[in-house]
């Protein structure tokens, strides 16, 4: 099937990218999220709002704080400078990153739901599973971006 005639004209296709000062916008958000969800981690213990959360989260804490603040200097770096093929470059990083704490996390599993009559337990590792898989999908496709990237330029 021939599909030419769906695809968007190169002009099209550039007015819906953001521009540069959206895209900038855009990395100081990600960066004042990520600073607040640091905050956040560090404290969750002390704050005692999660009463399943066990003492084992100071055990994944560290790689966490990594995640974090990896997350906050490559979108610094995309501040200054966002070329798609360092963009992806630095997506897959972060994705590395993010998987070594996914399976950190599961690892220790700082959790306890003995508490609760519902399956938690089952559900969250489930839910740390999926989100291993959609880290190691990210990567395949960023590698492919990053390809295709470098390729044109």
């Amino acid at each position: 099937m021939n599909t030419d005639h769906l695809a968007l004209p190169e002009a099209s296709r550039r007015r819906n990218e953001p521009s540069a000062a959206g895209r900038r916008f855009g990395y100081t958000v990600a960066i004042a999220i990520n600073a607040g969800l640091l905050y956040v981690v560090n404290n969750l213990l002390e704050w005692d709002w999660l009463p399943f959360l066990t003492e084992a989260w100071d055990e994944v804490l560290p790689i966490i704080r990594v995640s974090l603040v990896a997350a906050m200097i490559v979108n610094a770096g995309y501040i200054f400078f966002d070329h798609k093929w360092f963009k992806s470059l630095t997506q897959i990083g972060l994705a590395g990153i993010s998987m070594a704490a996914t399976v950190r996390i599961y690892q220790v599993f700082p959790f306890d739901f003995a508490e609760y009559d519902f399956g938690w337990e089952t559900l969250t590792k489930a839910i740390l599973i999926i989100a291993m898989v959609g880290i190691a999908i990210s990567v395949l496709v960023e590698t492919g971006k990053l390809i295709r990237a470098i390729s044109r330029a």
